[in-house]
């Protein structure tokens, strides 16, 4: 298990914008397993949406994207630099993501050429597919 301590210690992010509390297991290079703590306090719930909040679809992709950023940037030619976004293909919301949920964060890296790469995501609340899609990534000193 790593905390948020750990895990700022792998990628960039930080508060508000670090969307992982905890990571279950990794493989450097390979696959992460990560949660999110979905708290009625989040930021984005001030306006998404008042008296009915749920987390942005985009917010869900973001998540799985740093749980993948937690495999890439593990990798020891990789410390100390940050993966950014290429593109988001295939991504569908199936389940509303809303206050008290713990999202299950599962993503491998199924592609991998030079910098560049693609990580297939799945986030999950109680084992019931919230989102899933594929990420393309760049990495960058």
């Amino acid at each position: 298990m790593l905390n948020k301590e750990e895990i700022k210690k792998i990628i960039p992010q930080r508060e508000p914008f670090l969307m992982i509390d905890e990571v279950e297991e990794y493989v450097p290079g390979e696959m992460t397993t990560a949660y999110k703590y979905v708290d009625k306090d989040e930021w984005y719930f001030q306006g998404h949406f008042p008296g009915n909040p749920i987390m942005p679809g985009v917010l869900i992709a973001e998540s799985l994207a740093q749980a993948g950023a937690i495999a890439i940037l593990s990798m020891e030619e990789n410390k100390g630099k940050n993966a950014l976004f290429g593109g988001i293909d295939k991504m569908k919301f199936k389940k509303m993501v809303v206050p008290g949920d713990k999202l299950k964060l599962e993503v491998k890296i199924i592609k991998r050429k030079g910098p560049i790469g693609v990580g297939e995501g799945i986030a999950t609340v109680d084992g019931v597919l919230a989102a899933k899609g594929e990420f393309t990534f760049a990495v960058v000193g």
